[in-house]
């Protein structure tokens, strides 16, 4: 692979007329494909991604005071986002969309699974669209590409995101990798992959059976090796981006999974960037 990129300030600025909902800042033409995740971890989920005056979310665990104050390091706020892509209906990726699709009139973008299984929890909602299998979804700059993913939710959904020049792969909660899998998510420049739990701690820790049973199943999430064996699929020489997200906080250890992808991407371990529940990462450009 490429080298990794440093991450780097976000590209902030201001337009001469800034248009309804995105506020200067987000409306700024001439900016590359850039991601941040803004919270990884079961206490919640959300991803920025953001071209060419195109900012959207992929996923919102979180309120919408507190989305506010993630969101605002990158310059922007709740109202400047102009579409959530919703990947399943757990409450730590889906908890705080409904409030902020009603406050802002942000549309929600979902499979009608999704949708079902999520509908008592988002309640009335303004806005819903339904994903129709993987068809790709325009908006604004950015193609949002649906990936069909092995999980224990109604009908989830991972993404690739596109602006004509680079690609990104967002790929967490998946209990393995699929040959289908593997293809639509190769080729990316960036790349946000779940590393979830280590498998020996997952075990002798203090989880009740059935759980360790679900995390492990090929339903479930990610370990650190499952997601290693991905990440050598998906390397290659375009990929210069690289986050390891949604880790287990009782049953991983980040020193772990940066051993673990830096052997696989032939790099130090301090080079590889992981998605914190709190500080989620660094804003990267690809």
């Amino acid at each position: 692979m490429g080298h990794l990129t440093r991450s780097q300030p976000h590209p902030h600025g201001s337009a001469d007329a800034p248009e309804r909902r995105l506020s200067g800042s987000a409306r700024r033409s001439g900016l590359r494909l850039g991601f941040a995740s803004l919270g990884s971890g079961s206490q919640g989920n959300a991803t920025l991604v953001r071209a060419d005056g195109t900012a959207l979310l992929i996923d919102c665990g979180f309120g919408p005071r507190e989305l506010g104050r993630r969101l605002a390091p990158h310059g922007l706020t709740p109202e400047d986002i102009d579409a959530i892509f919703i990947t399943h209906e757990h409450a730590d990726h889906i908890g705080g969309a409904g409030a902020v699709a009603r406050r802002w009139g942000v549309p929600l973008w979902m499979t009608a699974g999704t949708c079902l299984a999520a509908s008592a929890a988002l309640g009335d909602v303004p806005l819903i669209s339904t994903l129709a299998g993987e068809t790709t979804i325009t908006i604004g700059a950015l193609a949002v590409h649906p990936v069909t993913v092995p999980h224990d939710a109604r009908e989830p959904r991972q993404f690739v995101i596109e602006d004509g020049r680079s690609r990104l792969g967002v790929c967490t909660d998946l209990g393995s990798s699929t040959p289908h899998l593997s293809a639509a998510f190769a080729g990316c420049d960036g790349l946000l992959l779940e590393f979830n739990h280590d498998a020996t701690l997952l075990k002798n820790g203090d989880y009740p059976a059935f759980l360790k049973q679900r995390i492990l199943s090929d339903w479930g999430h990610l370990s650190n090796e499952q997601a290693a064996e991905l990440l050598g699929q998906l390397a290659h020489t375009r990929l210069k981006a690289f986050v390891a997200a949604h880790l287990s906080e009782r049953n991983n250890r980040p020193a772990l999974v940066r051993t673990l992808a830096a052997r696989v991407l032939g790099t130090s371990a301090d080079e590889i960037l992981i998605a914190e529940q709190e500080a989620g990462s660094p804003w990267l450009e690809l």
